[in-house]
C-alpha cells in the first residue's frame, strides 16, 4: 500500500536536487563515507531515493562512525541489525520500483527516555535499564510508518533531570561535546545532540521540559524545536502523553533535532500530517528582543549575537527594543513546583501506561546514579514545592501565558528573538554533574539555572520554541539563537527559522 504522504512530499524533496533517476541500477560509484557524514536529512533522502547510494550503505557508513567516536557517550544502544535490516527493506522497495514514504531510509537517534518497542528505554537511569514499553511513541511511530529508521538510542541526563547531561549511570557516561570533548553538550538531550552534531546520524527526536531540545542545540551548534504544547488537548502540537519518562505533563513534549531548520520542518510535518513549510521573507519581520533576555550575557556570546543583529537589520527585520516586563520573577514562582511535584503522579503513571508498572517511583528514585538527580529526588519523595503547587498551576502560570500574549500582540510581533543561552559550553563536572560556571570571570552561579534562564520561561508559558545555529564564538565553540511564537505558530516559527537560516549558514562540522 503507499504511504498516503508518499507522492507529495518525497517527490518533493527530490524534484529539489534534480534527482529522480530511472532504471534499476544505483550509482556505480557511491559518495565517499565524508560526503555521506556531512548530509543533512534531506540531502541524505535525496540520495537515497535517487539511487545515488542504497540506504544499507548510507547506513553501515553512519554505524561506522558511531562505533568510532564511542567515547562521545552519545548513544546508549546502537541498533546494528536493526538499523541494517531495516534499510535493506528500503533498498528492496526502490530495486521493486515501488512509490516511497516520504522517510524512506533516513536514520534516527531517538533519545533514550521516548518510548521505543523493540529496543530499552531506558532513561538513563539504572531501574529502567531493561525496561521495555509495550509501543512506541506515536510521534516516533509517524515517523517510522513514513520509512525513517532507528539507528540508536540517544544518552541523556539521567531521567532529563538537567542540563548538561552528565550521566553517572554506568552504561551511560557523561555525554561530551563534539567541538571540544571535554565541554557539555547541553541537555537533557546531549546524545541526540552531540550524534547529530558529530555526524553519527542527520536527524532525531529529543525532548523538552524546560529547554532540554534548544540547549543542546545551542551548545553542539544544530537546529531544535520545542512545538507547542499550550494548555494541552487540541494546543498540543504532539501527543505522546503517557508514551516519555515525565517529569512534568503540563510542560513535556517530544523535539525534533537536526543539523538544519529544513529538516526540523520535514519531520514536523510528518509528525504532524501537515505541508512542510517554506522559508519566509525576513525584510518587514518584526522580532522583538526583550532586555531580560539579553543582560549577563557572556562575552563569547554577546559578540557572535551582535553580529546576528547587524545581519538581520541589513536584511530588513525590524528589531523591537521592548522588555518583558517581570518575566523571570513570574516564571521562578512556576517551575520548581511544576517539576518537583507533577513527576509523583506523572511517573507512576508513565510506568502503568508502558507496561512496566512492576516497578515504583520509589525504586526509580533509589536508583538514581547522578548526585545532581539524586539532590531533585530527594525534594520530589518529600514532596517539597506541593503546597506551591496550586498556586503555580492555576494562578501563576495563566499570567505568565497572558503576558506573553500581550507582549506579541501589543508590539504586532512575529516572534520573540534571544541567545539560546547566556554560555557557550562549559567544562563537564566529572563529580556533581551539574555544578557552577562563571560568566565573563564573575563570580560562581548555578549551572542549571544559568543555562536554563532564557528557555525556561517560553516552557512553562507552553509556547512554541526554536533555537539554530548563530555563528562560532572566538574560541571556537557554537553559539545558538532562539525565537519564541504565540502557541499555535509552530508553522510560521519554523519559516521564519529557515530564512534566518539561510542568511546566517549552517555550523561547521567539529574536527573529530
Amino acid at each position: 500500500m503507499t504511504h498516503p504522504m508518499a507522492h507529495p512530499i518525497s517527490r518533493r524533496i527530490l524534484l529539489q536536487a534534480g534527482a529522480l533517476a530511472a532504471g534499476p541500477l544505483w550509482a556505480a560509484t557511491p559518495p565517499s563515507a565524508a560526503q555521506q557524514r556531512s548530509w543533512t536529512a534531506t540531502q541524505a533522502l535525496n540520495a537515497i531515493h535517487g539511487r545515488q547510494i542504497t540506504a544499507q550503505a548510507y547506513v553501515q557508513t553512519l554505524i561506522e562512525r558511531a562505533e568510532a567516536l564511542s567515547g562521545l557517550n552519545a548513544l546508549i544502544c546502537l541498533d546494528k541489525a536493526g538499523a541494517l535490516a531495516a534499510a535493506a527493506r528500503v533498498d528492496a522497495r526502490i530495486q521493486a520500483g515501488e512509490s516511497l514514504p516520504p522517510l524512506a531510509g533516513l536514520p534516527l537517534v531517538v533519545k533514550d527516555n521516548i518510548n521505543t518497542r523493540d529496543l530499552p528505554t531506558t532513561g538513563g537511569t539504572p531501574a529502567l535499564r531493561d525496561a521495555r514499553p509495550q509501543d512506541n511513541a506515536p510521534s516516533l511511530q509517524k515517523l517510522l510508518d513514513a520509512g525513517a529508521i532507528v539507528l540508536g538510542k540517544a544518552n541523556l541526563h539521567e531521567l532529563a533531570f538537567g542540563i548538561t547531561s552528565t550521566n553517572f549511570s554506568p552504561f551511560a557516561g557523561p555525554v561530551c561535546n563534539p567541538y571540544d570533548r571535554e565541554r557539555i553538550p547541553g541537555g537533557s538531550s546531549g546524545g541526540t545532540a552531540a550524534a547529530i552534531a558529530g555526524r553519527l546520524a542527520p536527524a532525531g527526536l529529543g525532548t523538552d521540559t524546560g529547554g532540554s531540545s534548544r540547549i543542546p542545540a545551542a551548545l553542539c551548534g544544530i537546529a531544535g524545536l520545542r512545538p507547542s504544547v499550550g494548555n494541552g488537548g487540541a494546543q498540543r502540537r504532539y501527543h505522546d502523553e503517557g508514551a516519555v519518562v515525565p517529569i512534568s505533563h503540563t510542560r513535556d513534549t517530544i523535539g525534533p533535532m537536526a543539523r538544519s531548520v529544513g529538516d526540523l520542518a520535514l519531520l514536523d510535518s510528518v509528525i504532524t500530517g501537515t505541508p512542510a513549510v517554506t522559508a519566509s521573507a525576513l525584510s518587514g519581520l518584526r522580532l522583538g528582543v526583550p532586555a531580560s533576555f539579553w543582560q549577563g550575557l557572556d562575552r563569547s556570546v554577546a559578540e557572535v549575537m551582535e553580529r546576528v543583529r547587524a545581519q538581520l537589520r541589513r536584511a530588513g527585520v525590524v528589531l523591537v527594543d521592548e522588555d518583558l516586563s517581570g518575566v523571570m520573577a513570574l516564571n521562578d514562582k512556576i517551575s520548581f513546583p511544576l517539576a518537583l511535584h507533577e513527576p509523583r503522579e506523572d511517573i507512576p503513571a508513565y510506568l502503568k501506561a508502558s507496561g512496566l508498572s512492576g516497578i515504583t517511583l520509589a525504586q526509580v528514585a533509589a536508583g538514581v546514579a547522578s548526585p545532581d538527580v539524586k539532590g531533585a529526588f530527594d525534594g520530589i519523595l518529600a514532596d517539597a514545592f506541593g503546597a506551591a503547587y496550586p498556586e503555580a498551576i492555576g494562578r501563576h502560570r495563566p499570567q505568565l501565558q497572558a503576558l506573553y500574549a500581550d507582549y506579541l500582540g501589543r508590539h504586532r510581533l512575529d516572534g520573540i528573538l534571544f541567545p539560546t543561552t547566556v554560555l557557550t559550553a562549559a567544562p563537564i563536572d566529572r563529580v556533581k554533574g551539574s555544578g557552577t560556571v562563571q560568566v565573563n570571570g564573575g563570580a560562581p552561579q548555578d549551572e542549571f539555572a544559568t543555562y536554563l534562564r532564557n528557555t525556561d520561561p517560553g516552557s512553562n508559558a507552553g509556547i512554541p520554541g526554536l533555537s539554530l545555529f548563530a555563528g562560532m564564538s572566538a574560541e571556537g565553540l557554537p553559539v545558538g539563537l532562539e525565537i519564541d511564537g504565540a502557541v499555535g505558530s509552530d508553522r510560521r516559527l519554523l519559516a521564519i527559522g529557515m530564512a534566518l537560516e539561510d542568511l546566517l549558514g549552517l555550523a561547521p562540522a567539529p574536527l573529530l
